[in-house]
């Protein structure tokens, strides 16, 4: 099984999705796992209160629904946030917190990631947290997130990288076997592949076997600039 087939399919993907809406479990899991320190996690979640309001922001893959907890409070008119994940299973745990948190500014959708079905320059943020090393190819992925967001907009994302540790290398080995992840690099492999979808301004922090990303959809050139690079 594939990884895409086994997060599409597999009713086993709640767990997951049980264990990161957890803060307190989640940390203690992710710091036992991985080595991670996710508290910056939480406190990005956080900070879409104010992040999101008055963005358009895409959410792939959304999973259960963790990242609604930063939007509780914000009205539905602040909010155009869009869920998009593969799985009918975690777009069901996610309609049922969006319900729990009283969010009604929310669509979901379920789509590949590889194949959005958003028109060019859509959204002003894109948030890709734990779904990249799941992707069987990372880059198709990123590109087709930087399709979508608009200049200037913001990518922002975690992912499991390769080399923190013998012992986290062979737990991401067990879990590609598993068909559980799908192509997992290197810290540098990210950088490359965040390079290669056409984002700038990158930057990446890890923590453990957790790499914390963000990046932007460079502005284009206007007309002067790329006349006076043509006469150069």
């Amino acid at each position: 099984m594939t990884a895409v087939e086994h997060w599409k399919n597999s009713s086993s993907v709640s767990a997951y999705d049980r264990v990161v809406g957890h803060e307190k479990t989640a940390r203690i899991a992710a710091r036992l796992l991985w080595g991670t320190r996710l508290k910056k996690w939480y406190d990005q979640i956080r900070s879409l209160n104010e992040d999101a309001r008055g963005k358009t922001v895409l959410d792939v893959p959304c999973g259960g629904g963790v990242t609604f907890r930063g939007l509780t409070g914000l009205p539905a008119e602040e909010i155009d946030y869009v869920a998009v994940d593969i799985s009918n299973v975690m777009l069901d745990r996610a309609r049922d917190e969006a319900r729990k948190r009283g969010l009604t500014g929310i669509t979901f959708t379920q789509a590949s990631v590889e194949q959005l079905p958003f028109p060019d320059m859509s959204f002003d943020m894109c948030l890709t947290y734990n779904g990249l090393h799941c992707f069987p190819d990372p880059v198709a992925a990123l590109t087709e997130m930087t399709r979508v967001l608009r200049s200037g907009g913001r990518l922002q994302g975690t992912a499991i990288v390769r080399g923190a540790g013998r012992r986290q290398d062979k737990i991401i080995e067990v879990n590609q076997r598993l068909g559980v992840f799908g192509v997992t690099g290197t810290y540098a492999d990210l950088e490359h592949s965040l390079h290669r979808a056409g984002l700038a301004g990158i930057r990446i922090e890890r923590s453990g076997a957790m790499a914390f990303f963000t990046a932007t959809r460079p502005m284009p050139e206007s007309a002067d600039q790329v006349s006076d690079g043509n006469e150069r």
